[in-house]
Formats: structure tokens, sequence, C-alpha cells
């Protein structure tokens, strides 16, 4: 079976060349949004031939899934600080700095509405999700452990809590979270997996 446009990630020459598109598209994005991508104007960006963009991504949509696996591929790995609020917190502060950055917020809020309306980027952008829950999700399996939470505890559903009312005040407001905003999200959820919120 072929994988799909834009999922096969060889090196050398080929790996330069999707640095260098991904690149230019997180460019575009930022800048003018999902109506604005253009995959020949990516491909001028990115001083690659158009046509090499055209038979590598097939679309838009196409590229904006792969710059949201290697946006995954790229993030830092999770902080391990020895307690459970310690890490939620270092999670939070992730999330705070990431959507404060003037490049990767505007690229997220254009990639998050552009999932409203086109299932493709949607189905990407909740793989990406997925990633960054798994890679912070042991931090609560071993506050579980460590008998900081209680047995049970759904620890995907406590990473997703730390970072939902942070993104729900960018996507509402516009206003991007400062650090108290962070660490209030930190202390909220770590408050409702003590108290048993998430056990399922």
């Amino acid at each position: 079976m072929s994988a799909e446009p834009g999922t096969v990630r060889p090196g050398g020459r080929t790996a330069r060349v999707r640095a260098a598109v991904l690149e230019a598209a997180g460019d575009v994005l930022a800048e003018q949004g999902f109506d604005g991508l253009d995959l020949a104007d990516v491909a001028r960006r990115a001083d690659v031939g158009k046509t090499t963009v055209y038979r590598r991504w097939g679309s838009v949509t196409g590229l904006v899934a792969d710059l949201l696996v290697d946006m995954a591929e790229q993030s830092l790995p999770r902080e391990e600080t020895g307690s459970a609020l310690g890490d939620l917190r270092a999670n939070a502060a992730l999330v705070r700095r990431t959507l404060a950055d003037p490049r990767q917020g505007a690229l997220f809020r254009a990639v998050i509405a552009a999932a409203t309306c086109d299932a493709r980027t949607a189905q990407a952008l909740r793989r990406f999700y997925e990633v960054r829950v798994a890679e912070w999700a042991p931090c609560v399996e071993q506050g579980v452990a460590r008998g900081e939470f209680p047995a049970g505890t759904d620890a995907e559903a406590v990473v997703r809590a730390v970072s939902a009312p942070l993104y729900y005040q960018l996507l509402t407001t516009g206003e991007i979270p400062d650090a108290p905003a962070a660490e209030r999200a930190a202390r909220a959820a770590y408050a409702a997996a003590v108290a048993g919120v998430y056990v399922t």
C-alpha cells in the first residue's frame, strides 16, 4: 500500500526539500491563514519546483497534514520534575510558550480554524494532539504510581485538561495566555485529578 502524499520521510535531498517546503507552508499559515495557502506560492518561497510540491503533497490539506506530523516530531519532550504537580506545570508552561510564540501561535490558530471545515486537516490535527498527549500521559501515570492521584485516573484526560483552558482563552478572546493562566490551568487539573474527577 502506498503512503499518503507527504507522509514519507526519507533522508538526503528529499528531507531538505521537505524541510524547506514545510517551513514555507508554516510561514504562509502564520502570515495569511489557511485561505492564503497556495502550493505554487509555497514552492516559490521554498525555492522548490512547483511540480515537486504538487507530486509529493497533492493538495493544500496534504501539505497541512504533513506540517502537523513534522510539528509533532519537533515538539519538545516532556519534562519530569519528580512530582505530578510540577510535571503538569511544566506542560502548561510549554503550551503557553507555544501559543505565545508569534509564529507558532498564529500557525495553530490557522490550522485549528481550517480543521473546522476540512476533514483531512481535522484528522491531522487530532493525530497531532494524540501524539502530544501520549507524550505527557506518563507524568500522570507516574503520579498514580506515587500515590498522588487515585488509581484509575485517566492520564490523557488530565493532560488535556491542562491545555484546554489555555486554548479556550486564545480562541475565544484572542488573548495569549500568560504565566499565571498557565499556573491556574495546571493547578486546576491537578486538584481535579486528586479529587478523583478523572477516575474512569
